[in-house]
């Protein structure tokens, strides 16, 4: 112990003086220095590369046992003083693996944590007493960072990554079958049938009191990892009325990933089940009890666990209850394993295991007990919810309508009713699941041609690989480096390691192969493809899944009338094949603005017409018609009879026929009449057509045109007299005005203080009346708590 103090104290001493001279030599001006002294600028270049040396040589160290626990880091290369900047990310990774094994070093020599992985030569018993305190985190990323043997390297039946055409079922026998193995076509799932005519069975149905879980500390599963530890599972699953079931994937280090555990409960047993074992394809005796109609499944989240079970291992699920949807049947507020298990059994479940390397054999105690914590409570957690469904219906719908428990089970059969199909790729279009189109539909991003051309070359290079590794995509080349090297195009190796950094090991090994694939695409792209181009050509070939959905979503059937024009028929007609992606807006015409790289990538900015998405029913008179239901009595278009000779003379020929005086005159007559008389036609009003009075108005009409006649003689007689009549509206028959004899008004005549005031009564004070109009709000405001005053009542 004193020989280490002594040896800290040294290194430490030495460390700080490093430091501070480094510091200091940073802070002085050494671009000065060098102009001054050549001596100097030589020996600093000699230092630069000893440190540079000694350095390089310290990373290798540190790396060199990096792959005990993890994956070996990239030893960087330090030549020159750019190359620091430019392996700077690779230099702080060796750092950071450097202080995670002093910590986890440190954390086992003063017994914090235990050593979780086994070395070789020692034994772990699986399932056993964990003991020990444990950290979660570290153990979680630890189970990460492990370099293990591909299993699938040993099994019997090794995956093939380049198989096309229909997925053949692994199937070879078929038990509970309805229709024999032998009529089953390739198109269709083996168990299409049974599961179609399946009927769950009176139990579902029944409330009744859940059956509590036995306690998780008191009992132990059982590990399957032998053909006989199967078929013994097997003979006690077969008399099960309901189980639940759970698997654990993996698909980092596979293509198209592979299931790596099983879990299986009983009311009364838990069962982990290897299923990285050569023989795995054997587990095909499990249809005996997953396809009973007699035997409920009940599973959390099944739709990818029904596509992994077909894909491995062969099994099909009939008679299945999947709990998420039971959560938003009943509205939960979350619809996580996790949530159901603090829920229902207060467990809190450790989720950092999740994402862990399930083919770590054997298998640790934390991952075992992980495992089996996900169905060792899911039978109760059904019972309960299975409960809250029945109470939560209302069974007085028609049509199951209100039947929540119905709409559950018939959700879970859709999902059993899954079929998996080979990842294909499409090199031109990028469509399949494995295609470079969704990715790029998902990215807003414009390519250029040779952009475009070195993208989907490295994707289909990436994929290739990955295929030909048996490794994920994601594990060759992540995404965002595909289109960092669809932008950059590096020209050099190093190019291509720092725009894809941090590199993968398959980047690393196969540079030179990235490097010709970049520079042939970006050859090939300048007479290739413009990249919207290619998406419009993509766009009326989405499967039909897609395409419905997209119709639903722009769907106007509901607010178009039955009877409506050709246009309308053709523009619902229409919706159905609504593209994806939209590149002008249907109601506005263009989406984006006018310019040059729009106008050659399609982009049309010229809108001719408008087209509506939601089609208008023809406009026509009586869409502005009163309802239907309205009643009112129209007033009967009559064949006026001529007025009397003396109303004609009393009348006069010389009058003038005013339109406004008119209107007015019908405006009054309207408030005179009855309130259901006064209901005219709308379009008359509006046209202001004359009022056909009816005889029985024939003396109000004489009256009407006397007092007329009255106001124009004293409009005449005040005319004559000099003044102005502003009430009335003028007439074409008034006397010319005289300009030489009116008075100037620059210069008007001086007139008396009486003639003045007697002048200044007739004149009219437009502003008369603007006094009258509501005061506006004062200038002063006082503002007061939780009222506004904006607007003084």
């Amino acid at each position: 112990m004193d020989d280490f103090t002594a040896l800290h104290s040294t290194t430490t001493s030495a460390l700080v003086a490093a430091t501070r001279t480094a510091s200091n030599l940073a802070a002085s001006d050494l671009p000065f220095h060098r102009s001054l002294d050549a001596g100097l600028s030589s020996a600093l270049d000699e230092q630069n590369a000893r440190l540079l040396s000694l350095a390089e040589r310290l990373l290798g160290s540190a790396t060199g046992g990096a792959a005990e626990n993890g994956v070996r880091p990239h030893t960087p290369r330090l030549g020159s003083i750019e190359s620091v900047e430019g392996d700077w990310r690779a230099v702080v990774d060796v750092v950071d693996s450097l202080l995670e094994r002093a910590d986890t070093a440190l954390d086992e020599f003063t017994g914090a944590v235990r050593r979780l992985s086994p070395g070789v030569g020692e034994q772990q018993k699986v399932g056993g007493a964990a003991g020990g305190s444990v950290r979660p985190g570290r153990i979680a990323a630890a189970l990460r960072n492990r370099e293990i043997e591909k299993p699938q390297l040993s099994f019997e039946h090794m995956p093939k990554n380049d198989e096309t055409g229909e997925f053949v079922p692994l199937l070879e026998s078929k038990p509970h079958a309805t229709k024999p193995l032998e009529e089953v076509q390739a198109s269709e799932q083996p168990y299409q049938r049974e599961i179609e005519q399946f009927r769950y069975p009176g139990s579902v149905y029944s409330q009744t009191e859940p059956i509590p879980y036995h306690s998780f500390g008191s009992t132990t599963a059982t590990l399957v990892d032998t053909v006989e530890a199967m078929y013994e599972m097997l003979e006690e699953l077969k008399q099960a009325t309901e189980i639940a079931i759970d698997l654990e994937h993996h698909d980092q280090r596979s293509y198209i990933g592979i299931v790596s555990l099983m879990q299986i409960s009983t009311r009364d047993k838990d069962w982990i089940v290897d299923t990285l074992k050569p023989w795995r394809r054997k587990l095909q005796c499990l249809n005996e009890v997953f396809a009973d109609p007699n035997i409920i499944k009940v599973l959390h989240g099944a739709y990818m666990d029904v596509m992994w079970l077909q894909r491995d291992l062969g099994l099909y699920l009939v008679g299945l209850f999947d709990t998420h949807y039971a959560c938003r049947a009943l509205g939960y507020p979350g619809g996580s394993l996790a949530f159901l298990l603090k829920k229902f059994a207060d467990v809190d479940a450790q989720k950092q295991y999740q994402m862990a390397d399930w083919r770590i054999r054997p298998l640790p105690q934390e991952l075992f007990d992980y495992a089996r914590s996900d169905t060792h409570y899911l039978l109760y957690i059904f019972d309960n919810m299975r409960n809250e469904l029945i109470q939560r219906s209302d069974l007085t719908k028609p049509n199951r309508e209100g039947d929540k428990l119905w709409d559950v089970l018939q959700k879970s059969s859709e999902t059993a009713l899954q079929r998996y199909e080979h990842p294909t790729y499409d090199t031109e279009l990028g469509q399949g699941p494995m295609g470079w189109y969704k990715l790029l539909a998902r990215t807003p991003a414009l390519l250029s041609k040779e952009q475009f051309a070195v993208f989907r070359a490295v994707h289909k290079w990436r994929d290739d690989v990955a295929r030909e590794q048996d490794d994920s995509v994601h594990f060759v080349l992540p995404n965002h480096h595909v289109f960092s090297l669809a932008k950059q195009m590096p020209e050099t190796k190093e190019g291509v390691l720092s725009t894809a950094h941090p590199a993968s090991q398959t980047v690393r090994l196969r540079v030179d192969e990235i490097l010709a694939v970049v520079r042939r695409a970006k050859e090939a792209g300048k007479e290739g493809d413009e990249m919207m181009d290619v998406l419009k050509r993509v766009e009326p070939q989405l499967p039909r899944k897609i395409a419905r959905e997209v119709a639903a979503s722009h769907s106007v059937a509901a607010f178009v009338p039955k009877a409506s024009s050709p246009a309308v028929n053709s523009a619902v007609s229409s919706s159905s094949t609504l593209p994806l992606r939209s590149v002008t807006s249907t109601f506005w015409g263009s989406a984006l603005g006018s310019n040059a790289q729009q106008e050659r990538h399609g982009f049309s900015t010229a809108a001719p017409s408008i087209s509506l998405t939601v089609p208008l029913p023809p406009l026509t008179a009586e869409i502005f018609a009163d309802p239907p239901e309205t009643t009112y009595t129209p007033v009967k278009a009559m064949s006026p009879e001529p007025a009397p000779m003396e109303a004609l003379e009393d009348e006069g020929h010389d009058d003038i026929f005013i339109l406004k005086q008119l209107g007015k005159k019908r405006k009054r007559a309207a408030l005179d009449a009855e309130p259901r008389d006064a209901m005219m036609d709308g379009m008359a009003a509006n046209n202001d057509e004359v009022t056909i009075m009816p005889d029985s108005d024939t003396e109000r009409a004489r009256e009407k045109a006397e007092r007329k006649k009255a106001r124009k003689e004293a409009k005449r007689a005040q005319r004559a007299a000099g003044g102005l009549d502003y009430d009335e509206p003028a007439v074409d028959d008034q006397e010319p005005f005289d300009y030489t004899s009116a008075p100037s008004i620059l210069h008007p005549p001086r007139e008396s203080r009486e003639e003045a005031r007697e002048r200044r009564k007739k004149v009219v004070n437009p502003y008369a009346k603007s006094a009258d109009v509501p005061k506006a709000l004062g200038r002063v405001q006082k503002e007061r708590s939780g009222r506004s005053m904006t607007y003084k009542t």
